[in-house]
């Protein structure tokens, strides 16, 4: 099977999934359906990242039959949950150039003509929409194992666990980066780097890399020292994927991120990429950048002038930098996947997918 043939199935194992959940709640009531419209729309197309990943340690442990697509399905719903929920958090209009699905509930509000607060009504609902795909992300999961139970595979308990903790960590880290807006600010630029590391690693990186390979490779059977290796493989693209994103946050074009330029700055966003322009402009410069971080309201002009404090400062540069070490460490740690006995053409589409997202081609 061709990774386009995979990410087809995947694509069609959402869409089944979800069909079905649409029954369910339309058995509830009819006017309960939107609660699953809203996730059609986030899981359907795409390229499948996480998807593709969880094939690719799914084969270095040399796994057969269908369970990592559903394993697929479940790493997509995670994905939809986590999206729904980081919307509303971040009070973002738009997802992937389309209404978030906090904003589609509050047009139905409007459209229908319900009493009471729109906005209320559009944060309530992509909540509750999104505990829903949290929750089917859980039965896509235990499918998957039931498959590959079926199938005769011995899954290697990393498994559940890595789900299980997936949870936990991105959800803290959700909570650490909403902190991060609110908090004393830190004191240096070692403690603000860091900071916005653990942030990137644990709400975002380690599930969208380092998991997604483990779940593949202990579905399938893979043994501890095959996904440690592949882990500590994973985890640096993860990190040096999201650096790439704070980057195109303030620097990006709108028609390839799918959102307005600036909107990591207006919400507030202590980022490595802010931290060392804070710590790396002049005093005036810095607390003009400081100023502007957290107001809603920043206009184009203000958005053009913090770029330019971050260029002066070497911001860009910097995290730039960042992100070659991470490619580095990376390809570095590859090797010991070669060692463990990987298949030549599994690493070289790791190759080609770690490029990929470390250029955000993904």
């Amino acid at each position: 099977m061709t990774r386009e043939d995979f990410i087809s199935q995947v694509n069609s194992g959402c869409a089944l999934f979800l069909e079905k959940r649409h029954a369910e709640v339309r058995a509830v009531s009819e006017h309960a359906a939107p609660l699953v419209t809203a996730l059609m729309a986030l899981t359907r197309g795409g390229k499948k990242m996480r998807p593709a990943l969880a094939r690719l340690g799914w084969q270095a442990a040399g796994g057969r039959g269908d369970a990592v697509v559903e394993l697929g399905v479940a790493l997509e719903l995670f994905q939809a949950a986590a999206l729904v929920h980081d919307d509303v958090i971040d009070r973002s209009a738009t997802r992937r150039g389309l209404p978030s699905a906090h904003m589609r509930f509050e047009a139905l509000h409007r459209e229908s003509g319900f009493s009471g607060d729109h906005a209320h009504f559009g944060t309530t609902g992509a909540i509750l929409s999104g505990d829903l795909s949290l929750a089917w992300a859980s039965e896509a999961f235990f499918h998957a194992q039931a498959t590959a139970m079926h199938d005769g595979v011995a899954i290697n308990p990393l498994a559940a666990s890595t789900f299980h903790r997936m949870h936990t960590e991105v959800i803290t880290g959700q909570y650490l980066d909403v902190l991060e807006e609110v908090r004393t600010p830190a004191r240096t630029e070692a403690d603000a780097v860091a900071r916005a590391r653990g942030v990137l690693r644990y709400k975002a990186a380690k599930y969208s890399t380092e998991y997604p390979v483990v779940l593949g490779a202990a579905l399938a059977g893979g043994s501890d020292a095959l996904c440690r290796a592949f882990a500590a493989a994973a985890l640096p693209v993860g990190e040096a994927f999201q650096l790439r994103d704070d980057l195109l946050g303030v620097f990006g074009d709108p028609d390839t991120t799918g959102k307005p330029v600036g909107d990591d700055l207006r919400e507030g966003k202590r980022t490595e990429l802010i931290a060392y322009g804070l710590f790396r402009s002049s005093a005036q410069d810095s607390a003009e950048l400081a100023q502007m971080l957290g107001d809603p309201e920043l206009s184009e002009h203000q958005v053009q002038r913090a770029r330019e404090i971050l260029l002066d400062a070497g911001a860009a540069d910097e995290v730039e930098r960042s992100i070659e070490q991470l490619t580095a460490q990376s390809v570095e740690h590859t090797a010991g996947l070669a060692e463990l006995g990987v298949a030549a053409e599994v690493l070289e589409e790791f190759d080609r997918l770690r490029g990929n997202l470390v250029l955000r081609t993904v």
